[in-house]
């Protein structure tokens, strides 16, 4: 008995997938080739091996390994603010919409683990993930996004009363999920710089940073604090966003700026860091976010505003991998 005797037992599906097989001293080693199928498929193929090779003359013993393709982690992008109520959660489901758009397999982790928005942003609020290998399966939205949010896990109102190690653990679990296909993660941060954003640092490592804040000073130096905050943990910042810039009255089509105009644009420039672009405050885009009606999804003149943001954030990839 011989190898190749040994290799003939096998049916032409199983034996395509036979990387190595060795016999000595009545032991024979197999090494299989599992990429492509899921664990039970797996643990089947290694069955089946051992069942057929094991009924072989001389063989007393059948040791199968399974080599499985190891999971590529998609690249991460944070986008994070520093400040709460600047619309960051707004600014990065439209972001992964208006990438989706031109073609980016991009997922979304709503890691904001107190106050979780994206599941009505972007309409999969009620839907719950199921699990596979101990791991979540994210939900998919009808905009070509699957995402992942506590807000999945969680029923509506609940409040949670975690510690920084449980909230952390939790932004773990969302992350590390059967992200299949996806290429880009993006990571709506909690406002702020504690644990979770410095646990997400440290553990995760984003490839880059989109930071958004409104224009008045307050909200700058929270902004100014998460961009300290990312290079402090080498993490590029890829550009500055200024939201809620401007305000069109619906009655007489005034524009004027409660939140002032152009500071972010300037902090961008002082800072040296590229400024991606500027979103208006309209009754409009409230109420299709309300409604999980992302206006990047759309057309018009918001539409393409976050069109051009998603171009930039693209065109900063594009560089990285070239």
């Amino acid at each position: 008995m011989d190898e190749s005797t040994l290799a003939a037992r096998l049916p032409d599906l199983v034996a395509a997938r036979v990387r190595s097989l060795k016999l000595r001293d009545g032991i024979v080693t197999a090494i299989l080739d599992g990429s492509g199928l899921a664990a039970s498929a797996r643990a089947d193929l290694e069955a089946a091996v051992k069942d057929l090779l094991g009924q072989s003359e001389g063989v007393s013993e059948v040791r199968v390994a399974v080599m499985a393709d190891k999971p590529v982690k998609p690249l991460m992008i944070a986008v994070g603010s520093g400040k709460g109520g600047v619309g960051k959660s707004t600014l990065t489901a439209n972001l992964a919409v208006a990438l989706a758009r031109i073609g980016r397999k991009v997922g979304l982790v709503d890691a904001d683990i107190y106050g979780p928005s994206q599941p009505t942003l972007l309409d999969t609020l009620g839907q719950r993930p199921e699990a596979r290998d101990d791991k979540l399966v994210p939900v998919q939205s009808r905009f070509g996004v699957p995402m992942l949010s506590m807000g999945h896990l969680v029923e509506p109102g609940r409040a949670l009363a975690w510690r920084g190690p449980m909230a952390s653990g939790a932004l773990g679990q969302l992350i590390d999920a059967h992200w299949d296909g996806v290429e880009l993660l993006l990571l709506d941060l909690p406002p702020g710089t504690g644990d979770v954003q410095i646990t997400m640092l440290q553990k995760h490592k984003p490839a880059g940073a989109v930071i958004v804040s409104t224009p008045q000073d307050l909200a700058l130096i929270d902004a100014q604090r998460a961009a300290e905050l990312f290079s402090k943990g080498s993490i590029p910042v890829i550009g500055l966003v200024e939201n809620m810039a401007g305000y069109a009255c619906p009655h007489c089509g005034e524009v004027s700026d409660p939140f002032g105009r152009g500071g972010v644009e300037a902090a961008a420039a002082a800072a040296g860091l590229p400024f991606l672009g500027r979103i208006p405050l309209t009754l409009s885009l409230r109420e299709a976010s309300d409604a999980g009606e992302p206006p990047a999804a759309g057309e018009g003149e918001v539409a393409n505003l976050f069109a051009g943001i998603g171009g930039q954030v693209s065109d900063w990839l594009d560089k990285r991998a070239g």
